[in-house]
């Protein structure tokens, strides 16, 4: 057997060969991926990539069955007022027209602030997504009476619904998160 020279260890260098130190550390992929897919997203035209997989969740599930979030278009150097690209199906245009403010509002309201100032539409195929339909927690414990009697005078329904849904996850919970 013929011994083999032991090969130096790779070293970070610059042009000259000089030694630097290294930046960061190793990361996980996880930590990565946002960023590829934010790209992605940018690049045709979305900020945020979410508008385009909770779009039944802003507009509803029976316009989201006929409209899809196609791009956002901002003015240069702005972040707000853009121009929202919608596909929507052929024969289904007059009935958006008339519910276009309502669009609008609840995109930016998803957004937190003004995001969307217009919307333009064309005609296309849009394929429905399924509303994904999970089964109840096993362990679903009823709302506490002391939170579902303060809940029942809150006059806006979602809002209702959402704190119920979060005293709901409180009530099943077993204490504080465990850390591992």
């Amino acid at each position: 057997m013929t011994e083999r020279p032991a090969t130096p260890k790779m070293k970070n260098r610059d042009a000259k060969g000089n030694d630097r130190p290294r930046v960061g550390g190793p990361r996980q992929i996880a930590d990565l991926m946002p960023q590829i897919g934010a790209a992605a997203f940018r690049k045709f035209g979305f900020v945020q990539s979410s508008i385009v997989t909770r779009w039944a969740e802003i507009v509803g599930g029976h316009y989201a069955d006929i409209s899809a979030p196609e791009s956002i278009r901002f003015p240069v150097g702005k972040k707000a007022g853009g121009t929202l690209q919608l596909t929507v199906m052929s024969g289904h245009a007059p009935m958006i027209q008339h519910v276009l403010p309502d669009i609008i509002e609840r995109v930016n309201r998803f957004f937190g602030y003004a995001a969307v100032a217009k919307i333009a539409m064309r005609q296309g195929e849009v394929r429905p997504t399924p509303c994904e339909r999970r089964p109840p927690p096993r362990n679903l414990k009823p709302v506490p009476v002391e939170l579902g009697d303060s809940l029942r005078g809150i006059g806006d329904p979602e809002l209702r619904a959402v704190l119920e849904s979060l005293a709901q996850g409180l009530a099943n919970s077993n204490g504080l998160p465990k850390i591992r």
